[in-house]
């Protein structure tokens, strides 16, 4: 029996591990040839300490209290050099990957289907060569764009552990990676470096509540996928908003999930005054406060910057703090250091 364990560096890029029944994290990384930081190794100086985000494990009583603390114990903060995994688990390393003599991992895909859905946004779809990638629903890869020595960076539409993988692309006129795919053919080849991001769904504790905004759209159908197929017990609510109604792409994919997947709804609202949408306006136009639960929600957004701060008004002015916010913002054309930012 071996986990599966995700490392999150500070810079945005995560690798995956394996670690065997019994076996310590930070060996499990140093036989995959990743320095995760450490010294004595003994639970003795605390300079391996990281933040366990997802997933149940052991750290014994080897280690010393000056090591790690019970506070910080209790907060889910770990010594690498102690913890040994039961599950699965998500741990945030607080250091770049470079400092840990690793970095993103890059494959090679060939593109399998391109449907345009009007001016709107593209459904991309590649298989990739090799095993399936490995990553986080809702996390994001940088594509190489053929011919320009440029990346774009995109957030998986399609569930982990698919050959086949998927993106909805916004359609911006004279775009990188628009006009590439304007002339783009099945069979081409394109060059993908992943998976990044600290967006991407926690164990689920309490409600949910999705906002998306335009083709911001797309990680959360990686995220419904994986809550489709695993089960979820407590209610998901998603208000999905765009500027006009042609933008409102993949409405009837929601409506599949909401027939798979017992507890989730979703509305959609269109910000265009000229719209005959029923709701008209942007997304705080139409947060029902009752999906606030008092703050007992874990919240999930992702749009562009005005978005973001607008939804972060909107809960100060209801005087309303969520248990835990996490959200990612999407500029055009940006780089992903300059595009991608989460909490």
């Amino acid at each position: 029996m071996s986990y599966s364990i995700a490392l999150n560096f500070e810079d945005g890029v995560t690798r995956f591990i394996d670690c065997r029944a019994g076996e310590k994290v930070l060996d499990a990384a140093f036989r995959q040839r990743i320095n995760l930081p450490m010294d004595c190794a003994d639970g003795v100086c605390g300079t391996c300490k990281c933040h366990c985000e997802n997933g149940q494990y052991d750290l014994g009583d080897e280690y010393v209290e000056d090591a790690l603390t019970e506070d910080e114990a209790e907060r889910g903060m770990v010594l690498t050099c102690q913890m040994v995994p039961a599950s699965d688990c998500v741990v945030s390393v607080p250091l770049p990957s470079t400092a840990c003599k690793t970095g993103s991992s890059r494959f090679d895909t060939t593109l399998a289907t391109l449907e345009r859905h009007q001016d709107a946004a593209l459904e991309l779809e590649c298989d990739v060569d090799g095993d399936a990638p490995v990553f986080l629903p809702g996390q994001y890869v940088n594509i190489d764009v053929p011919g320009l020595g440029l990346t774009r960076s995109y957030s998986f539409s399609s569930r982990p552990g698919e050959r086949r993988i998927s993106f909805l692309i916004k359609s911006i006129p004279g775009g990188a990676m628009s006009t590439y795919l304007d002339r783009a053919q099945a069979g081409d080849r394109l060059a993908m470096t992943g998976p990044s991001g600290s967006f991407y769904l926690r164990e689920v504790a309490r409600p949910l509540l999705f906002l998306a905004g335009g083709t911001g759209l797309a990680p959360f159908l990686s995220m419904l996928h994986v809550l489709a197929e695993k089960g979820c017990a407590q209610p998901i609510h998603m208000l999905y908003g765009v500027t006009r109604d042609q933008d409102l792409v993949l409405v009837e994919r929601l409506a599949q999930f909401s027939e798979k997947l017992p507890g989730f709804s979703f509305d959609t609202c269109v910000a265009a005054p000229e719209s005959a949408h029923p709701k008209k306006g942007y997304v705080t136009d139409h947060l029902d406060p009752a999906k606030l639960y008092d703050g007992e929600v874990d919240v999930y957004l992702c749009g562009p910057p005005p978005m973001v701060d607008a939804v972060q008004r909107h809960f100060d002015g209801l005087g309303v703090k969520p248990a835990s916010f996490h959200y990612e913002k999407f500029t055009a054309n940006a780089t992903p250091a300059a595009a991608r930012a989460g909490s």
